[in-house]
């Protein structure tokens, strides 16, 4: 089984960005989290380091209703929450590319009874939002 989802847009770094959070509400996901890859390690290993990365944002995104049904149906599933999502390009290149963690991986660690349906759900949310990025 693959983890990720992935597609490649041809939109700017910070356009992608941008359709990626408007995708997501529209799929019933907040953002929570937003890690700039590229700042930090600017920050903490300098320049070099960060140019090589090229942009790199790490969006966490979450339902509500399907992280508290998940959270319901095994506790542990908090250490998967919330769902990932990265947008990134390389130095110099012309496509962004945008990937969201497979909520499948949630099945393959835990048999708890209603993850099958959790995962199901946020799966085809998810891809929903990466399909309407690539219309």
């Amino acid at each position: 089984m693959n983890y990720a989802h992935t597609i490649t847009v041809a939109l700017p770094f910070e356009e992608a960005a941008a359709r990626v959070r408007e995708e997501l509400v529209n799929q019933g996901f907040g953002v929570l989290t937003e890690i700039d890859v590229h700042a930090t390690f600017e920050q903490k290993l300098g320049s070099e380091s960060a140019n090589t990365l090229g942009d790199y944002l790490i969006l966490g995104a979450c339902n509500p209703v399907l992280a508290e049904q998940a959270l319901a149906a095994d506790p542990n599933m908090g250490l998967l929450l919330p769902c990932n999502i990265v947008i990134r390009r390389q130095p110099l290149a012309d496509v962004t590319t945008v990937q969201a963690i497979n909520a499948q991986t949630m099945v393959q660690l835990s048999s708890a009874a209603g993850i099958q349906g959790v995962a199901d759900q946020a799966d085809s949310h998810l891809r929903a939002a990466l399909a309407a990025m690539d219309a």
